[in-house]
């Protein structure tokens, strides 16, 4: 089959791949037919994330058809058509059955790996490094989906792949996101970054009820999005002050819920701080850059919510702890448990209350998938979000 395979930073490469087999009765193998590149990706690309062999197959957010299954396997058949989380999970220990599967205590066949570098390890993820079990990810002709009575859900009604794929990682991501930001009837929510987790973290914010909704970002496209597509105030960092904005804004409180949906290779517009964080990755001295938290809790009004979908991989220092603890700052962040949102999610979809396919900006076929990492990391010919086709 045809992959997009991964051999060191900014070097990937579509090529050919060993087809995928049934390895466990429980596994399935799917045909992929969309499957899309995310901004997490891009930590991989641009050599941040430790785990990663020459070789490996990116990516998290496909759907397809399947084509075989294991003996174990009852809720799948041959033809079904499904959209697979980018999270494994058994759905059977102790995490899973408290639907928190993103820290599922059996996917991960490496955990003793990651619980050196966290201290416990979090569920196997496709596509994303030896350190969460070396799973082939779904930039690819065809996919082995383990535990796939748990993970992927059928899609039966004759919605185009575009409007459900999301459904594999950013729009549960966006969700819970804002759920985990508390927020209440009339909150003020600041979001930062305006990719394509942070728009639907901004619809998400809507629909648990957010009064307002503010978005930070530099890219005039994103944040145009952010206006026409999710009705947000925004605030391009690069022309103002965002602190000293958002205070006015809030009449010198600052939000009420502040979602961080950038990660950890944030920008900043020249702040001491960032210039320092871009020093210290460059000479290998830490890993994340964290502008975004700190500013987030900087600006937070007393007894927020900081939410942080963002993803980050290591050490960071100057957090401003002291101001996190004085002002009763709640924090929630996690990978998200994307198996207890497909569901209802797919619903919304649906009924209409929400298109994900907005996000969409460019549709190629998968052998163009190398030059599209490019033009999305570079943020070059207003690219937001793609979708390939095998």
């Amino acid at each position: 089959m045809k992959a997009l395979r991964w051999y060191g930073t900014g070097d990937v490469r579509v090529e050919d791949a060993p087809d995928p087999k049934i390895e466990d009765p429980r596994d399935a193998v799917i045909r992929i037919t969309s499957t899309a590149i995310c901004g997490s990706d891009l930590h991989l690309y641009d050599g941040l994330m430790s785990g990663m062999e020459k070789g490996d197959i990116l990516g998290h957010e496909p759907m397809g058809v399947v084509e075989e299954v294991g003996p174990a396997v009852r809720k799948l058949k041959k033809g079904d058509r499904v959209v697979v989380p980018f999270t494994i999970s058994c759905g059977s220990c102790w995490f899973c059955q408290k639907t928190l599967f993103s820290l599922c205590d059996e996917s991960n066949p490496n955990a003793e790996v990651a619980r050196q570098m966290m201290g416990q390890s979090p569920a196997g993820l496709f596509g994303y490094s030896h350190m969460l079990g070396g799973f082939a990810g779904g930039q690819a002709e065809y996919l082995r989906v383990p535990y796939a009575d748990v993970g992927p859900i059928k899609i039966e009604s004759d919605l185009p792949d575009e409007k459900v794929l999301f459904l594999s990682d950013i729009f549960p991501t966006g969700y819970m996101a804002a759920e985990n930001a508390d927020i209440e009837p009339g909150d003020v929510v600041a979001v930062w970054g305006c990719g394509p987790v942070s728009q639907f973290a901004i619809q998400s914010a809507w629909m648990l009820g957010a009064g307002r909704v503010i978005a930070i970002d530099r890219v005039p496209e994103r944040l145009e999005m952010a206006r026409s597509r999710g009705n947000a105030e925004t605030i391009n960092f690069m022309e103002e002050d965002v602190y000293d904005r958002l205070m006015e804004m809030t009449k010198g409180r600052g939000p009420d819920r502040c979602i961080d949906g950038v990660g950890c290779e944030a920008h900043a517009a020249g702040s001491f701080d960032a210039v320092m964080d871009k020093a210290k990755s460059a000479l290998h001295l830490k890993t994340d850059r964290v502008h975004v938290i700190r500013e987030a809790i900087m600006c937070c009004r007393k007894g927020g919510t900081v939410s942080i979908p963002g993803v980050y991989i290591g050490m960071v220092d100057g957090l401003p702890l002291g101001p996190l603890m004085n002002k009763a700052l709640t924090i929630k962040s996690g990978q998200t448990h994307t198996q207890r949102y497909m569901g209802p999610l797919l619903k919304k979809i649906e009924g209409g209350e929400i298109d994900p396919s907005f996000v969409i900006t460019h549709t190629v076929p998968l052998d163009k998938a190398a030059e599209m990492y490019k033009t999305f990391r570079d943020k070059k010919d207003n690219c937001i979000k793609v979708v390939l086709k095998p």
